[in-house]
C-alpha cells in the first residue's frame, strides 16, 4: 500500500493532484504538506512543512510511513525573477532533500515536475524534441535544468525511482495561478465571465505549449503507475496538451462570449515566453507509458467558461508548481 506525501499541496497543481491521489489511494493514505494550512477544507490530513527544513521533512516521512513523495513546491518563472537566490535555493535544495531520502531507502518513489522553462533560445523552438539544447533565460528554468540532471544522476548512481514531466503551461479553474508566465491563460477567463476587458501581458501571437489541468493530473498519475522497466527517461518527459497563442484563445472565447475585448500590453514576461518552444515532441512519453491528451483548445475553453469562478476564494500561494 502506498503512503503518499504531497509537498506544495496548496498550489495550482498540488491542490488538484492531492485530491486525485486521495480519490485513488484513499484519503487516509495521503498527507498534504505546505508552509501554511489550506484556506479551504481538504479531503486529506495536513501537516505544516517548509521543505528546506530537512529534519522536519524526515520526521514527517518516518511518522507517516511515507513511501511516495510528490514534490511540487517551487517558485515559478515570473515571480522567481524578482528573487533569484531564494528561487534557486528552494527549487534545487528541496529536490536534493527528497532525493537523499530516496537514496537512503526511506521512500520508494519520487515525482518532481520540470517545465518547458528548461528550454531556451538555442533550443529547437518550433517543436522542442525530448533531447535538446537547454539554455534557459530565467532562474526558474535554470533550477529545472539542474533538477533534471540531479534526477538522472540519482537514478543512474543510486537506483532512485524518480519520475518527472516537463509541464507546459497549465490551465485550471480550481485554484489561482502561482506566478508563472502562462498565467494569462487562466485570468483571461475570469475577465470574460465578468464581462470585463482583459489586458494581456503577452503579445497576441505568442504561441506556447499548454495543457488542461485534468490532463496534467492524469499524466502525472499514469507516469507514476507505469512499469519502471519501460521508462527510458529519468530526467523529465515532454508532454503536450495543445498549443495556442493569446489571440487564438481569445477567438475561441469569443465564440461563447462575442463581446469580449482583449488588449495586448506585453511586459517582462514576453521576453521569457519568447525563449520557450511553441510546441514540444512528446512521442517518447506516448511510446513509453501511453501518454495521450484528451483536451484540445475548444474542449479546454468550453470547460473553463463553464467552471472558472468569478473570483478566487483565496490568495495565490507563495510557493506553487506549474
Amino acid at each position: 500500500m502506498s503512503r503518499i506525501l504531497v509537498i506544495g499541496s496548496n498550489g495550482q497543481i498540488g491542490s488538484e493532484l492531492t485530491a486525485a491521489l486521495a480519490s485513488e489511494h484513499g484519503s487516509a493514505n495521503v498527507v498534504a504538506a505546505d508552509v501554511t494550512p489550506p484556506a479551504l477544507p481538504q479531503c486529506t490530513q495536513f501537516v505544516s512543512l517548509d521543505v528546506l527544513d530537512n529534519a522536519r521533512l524526515r520526521e514527517i516521512v518516518v511518522k507517516h510511513s511515507i513511501t511516495d513523495i510528490y514534490l511540487l513546491a517551487a517558485v515559478l518563472s515570473a515571480r522567481g525573477e524578482s528573487a533569484p537566490l531564494s528561487t534557486w535555493t528552494l527549487n534545487v535544495n528541496s529536490l536534493l532533500n527528497v532525493l537523499e531520502l530516496a537514496r537512503e531507502k526511506r521512500v520508494s518513489r519520487v515525482f518532481w515536475p520540470s517545465s518547458i522553462a528548461a528550454f531556451g533560445p538555442h533550443s529547437s523552438l518550433e517543436i522542442a524534441p525530448q533531447w535538446a539544447i537547454m539554455d534557459p533565460t530565467t532562474i526558474y528554468g535554470a533550477s529545472k535544468v539542474a533538477g533534471e540532471r540531479l534526477c538522472e544522476y540519482y537514478f543512474a548512481k543510486f537506483g532512485v525511482d524518480v519520475r518527472s514531466i516537463r509541464y507546459p503551461g497549465v490551465v485550471g479553474y480550481k485554484a489561482p495561478p502561482g506566478g508563472g508566465t502562462t498565467d494569462y491563460a487562466i485570468a483571461i477567463f475570469q475577465a470574460a465571465k465578468r464581462g470585463e476587458p482583459y489586458h494581456c501581458f503577452l503579445d497576441a501571437h505568442t504561441t506556447l505549449p499548454m495543457i488542461y489541468m485534468p490532463d496534467a493530473v492524469r499524466a502525472t498519475l499514469e507516469l507514476m503507475k507505469a512499469d519502471p522497466g519501460r521508462l527510458r527517461i529519468r530526467s523529465s518527459y515532454n508532454i503536450l496538451g495543445t498549443s495556442f497563442s493569446p489571440a487564438e484563445l481569445t477567438r475561441s472565447i469569443r465564440k461563447r462570449i462575442p463581446r469580449f475585448q482583449v488588449t495586448y500590453v506585453p511586459d517582462f514576461r514576453q521576453q521569457i515566453a519568447q525563449s520557450w518552444p511553441r510546441s514540444v515532441d512528446d512521442s517518447q512519453a506516448r511510446a513509453d507509458w501511453g501518454w495521450e491528451p484528451r483536451f484540445d483548445l475548444e474542449a479546454l475553453v468550453e470547460d473553463m467558461i463553464a467552471n472558472v469562478p468569478l473570483d478566487w476564494e483565496r490568495s495565490p500561494p507563495a510557493r506553487a508548481a506549474s
